[in-house]
């Protein structure tokens, strides 16, 4: 389980992030809504090591992983899809996804036949470059890189931006198919509240670097979380 503990973060004198406290427990989506510069990324990017935090803890597993390095935490089971999906545009579809392996032992640098299964599409392109996909088909290719870490908490930040409509469904899918398994914390970075409500058991919603709405999806009002979401 995750546990982020009343976490600051700056950026230079700009308090990017004031006394966050979220949870991410394996078999649960938490899904952290909010609008464009709120501190969503800034999150993310302090729970895998990308930022430094000011205060308070990242527990994983009972471990305080707020002095690790990435590729530390990624060895600790933590997999990350950014938002714009970073995917090597020269680099083939087999070989972005070998770059999966680099936080694995030597014994486990296999491709799980579960990601074609989950993403069908990828095993009819594997010698494509990864820069001539659509965005759709990088997003996919993104989350199959991440899966291949065996992660038990996996991070999407923003997985529907720029995406079309019948791809979103196929993430949600696999989004739900990962989540029913029950062997990885999800944690979803989003800005539309549909998506979210389709798939979160916990919603977290921020403004201005803070953490306003926090509970199951059940116990919180919609209609508030619209007009925090409302540009």
């Amino acid at each position: 389980m995750l546990n982020v503990e009343t976490i600051d973060l700056f950026y230079g004198a700009s308090h990017a992030l004031r006394r966050v406290s979220i949870a991410a427990e394996i078999g649960k989506v938490t899904c952290v809504l909010g609008r464009n510069g709120v501190g969503k990324t800034s999150l993310l990017r302090a729970i895998f090591g990308l930022q430094s935090i000011r205060s308070g803890r990242i527990m994983w597993d009972g471990e305080d992983i707020a002095g690790l390095k990435p590729h530390e935490r990624a060895r600790k089971g933590l997999a990350i899809v950014p938002q714009g999906r970073d995917i090597f545009p020269r680099l083939t579809v087999y070989e972005n996804m070998l770059t999966g392996f680099a936080p694995l032992a030597k014994p486990l640098r296999t491709i799980p036949e579960e990601i074609y299964q989950l993403f069908p599409v990828l095993k009819s392109m594997l010698n494509r470059r990864g820069g001539d996909l659509s965005g759709g088909q990088q997003q996919q290719l993104a989350i199959a890189r991440a899966l291949i870490t065996r992660p038990r908490l996996l991070i999407l930040d923003e997985p529907t931006e720029g995406i079309q409509p019948s791809i979103i469904k196929d993430i949600e899918r696999v989004i739900k198919l990962l989540a029913a398994r029950g062997d990885m914390a999800i944690l979803l970075v989003e800005q539309y509240l549909d998506f979210a409500q389709e798939l979160a058991d916990t919603i977290v919603v921020m403004e201005r670097g803070e953490v306003v709405m926090n509970g199951p999806k059940a116990s919180l009002d919609a209609e508030r979380m619209r007009r925090y979401l409302t540009v």
